[in-house]
């Protein structure tokens, strides 16, 4: 911690200080206690402060879920001048609720901003707008057992049909093809995320979540029914549903199955349970719709000013100082995630760092995950419907009428 500290700060020795003597107190409240996040997060503020001693830095960190429920409270009651929150749909309640700052202005006039986040800058985006500045993200797609594809000579599948070819062989050779454990619902959101971006696009599953069209459009079916070849010719692991998703990696690790729909934060966890790098790989989902632009399961961390900040001013210098790409990338290679900025270094020694980064930085936009992209009863009542029609593929008809409903409802 302190020799991470202490090499950025070293950095950013030479640069011209900014701001008056004395320019007030900068209150930012942040969402991860955890080892390796606080760590990322206190050095890029000790970083900040070398480079404005003028601002009196005040840091509370909260636990994730008490952050959750605390932040509609102080938005309203007593709002700090930074707080941590998500793009996308999440962001969109206090967007229009007017509780987050327009920095459209500081995208434009930071020519960091401006050129180096085109990817990532869809889902800072509301209304034209851009309404915060996100320090990391990272990449989801399909980790498999390299050993157990080369010993049935299996490549990585590029399309649909070769994904379902490398399934046939995992099976007639007695591999389960996909682990899973559906337990806390949001695994099986990764899956249909995957597949309605690969079936419908972009476009398409963006409208889905913003209740723009219904679960029961066809190009939303089109989703379920390969969901279904999916679950027929590839087939989960059994009683996913009484699993967690570290409780799936048991069956990943033993070789009882070949694959994981996933996010890279997993890979810790492969390496505890006794994998090695040269048994792991990843592969981007594959393609189903030909010619479809690809986009990518990404979800990001970002920071926002609440409109009823006190000091605003030193909030837009301390957005645009975590941009930069040094920043960037010392906070990333700390927590094990990517860069949003597409200068900023990335850990080359970490071969699914450097797949996701080439992942990420070539899609055509970048999906904020279900339960971040769907408002929060939607997200539940989908997710309660993803998990069912993995369990009862018959009963789409009546997953997708019901979801309708929820629908209906939620997005009135």
């Amino acid at each position: 911690m302190t020799s991470l500290k202490t090499k950025i700060i070293g950095l950013l020795a030479g640069l011209v200080m900014t701001g008056s003597a004395f320019a007030g107190d900068l209150v930012i409240n942040f969402d991860d206690p955890n080892p390796a996040p606080k760590a990322g997060f206190e050095a890029a503020v000790e970083a900040f402060k070398a480079a404005h001693p003028d601002v009196n830095v005040i840091v509370n960190i909260n636990d994730r879920e008490a952050h959750k429920t605390a932040i509609r409270n102080f938005l309203s009651a007593d709002a700090p001048d930074i707080t941590a929150w998500y793009p996308g749909n999440r962001m969109a309640p206090f967007v229009d609720a007017g509780q987050f700052e327009d920095i459209s202005d500081l995208w434009a006039s930071d020519a960091n901003l401006s050129r180096n986040f085109e990817a990532i800058k869809p889902t800072m985006t509301r209304h034209g707008k851009q309404w915060g500045v996100p320090y990391s993200y990272y990449q989801w797609g399909i980790y498999y057992r390299a050993d157990i594809f080369a010993k049935h000579g299996i490549e990585e599948p590029k399309t649909w049909n070769q994904l379902l070819s490398a399934c046939d062989t995992l099976k007639a050779n007695g591999i389960t093809p996909f682990t899973i454990g559906t337990k806390y619902l949001w695994t099986a959101a990764g899956v249909f995320d995957y597949l309605n971006l690969r079936t419908n696009g972009y476009e398409v599953h963006n409208a889905l979540t913003a209740g723009e069209i219904k679960y029961t459009d066809d190009r939303i079916m089109a989703t379920f029914k390969n969901w279904q070849t999916m679950l027929d010719r590839c087939s989960f692991v059994n009683n996913h549903a009484t699993m967690s998703w570290q409780d799936a990696i048991a069956p990943f690790a033993n070789g009882e199955a070949a694959m994981y729909v996933m996010g890279n934060f997993s890979v810790a966890a492969y390496k505890d349970a006794g994998l090695t790098d040269a048994q792991i790989d990843f592969f981007q989902f594959p393609s189903i719709t030909p010619g479809l632009a690809r986009a990518e399961e990404a979800p990001a961390d970002a920071l926002f000013i609440p409109s009823g900040a006190k000091n605003k001013a030193d909030a837009r210098k301390f957005l645009s100082f975590i941009a930069r790409p040094e920043i960037q990338g010392a906070w990333n290679k700390t927590i094990g995630q990517l860069p949003p900025n597409s200068r900023a270094p990335i850990n080359k020694a970490d071969k699914f760092i450097v797949e996701g980064f080439e992942t990420v930085s070539t899609a055509a936009g970048l999906a904020q995950f279900y339960d971040r992209d769907a408002p929060a009863e939607m997200a539940s009542e989908g997710m309660k419907g993803f998990q069912e029609f993995m369990i009862n593929p018959d009963r789409m008809d009546r997953i997708l009428q019901r979801l309708d409903q929820v629908q209906k409802r939620v997005y009135k």
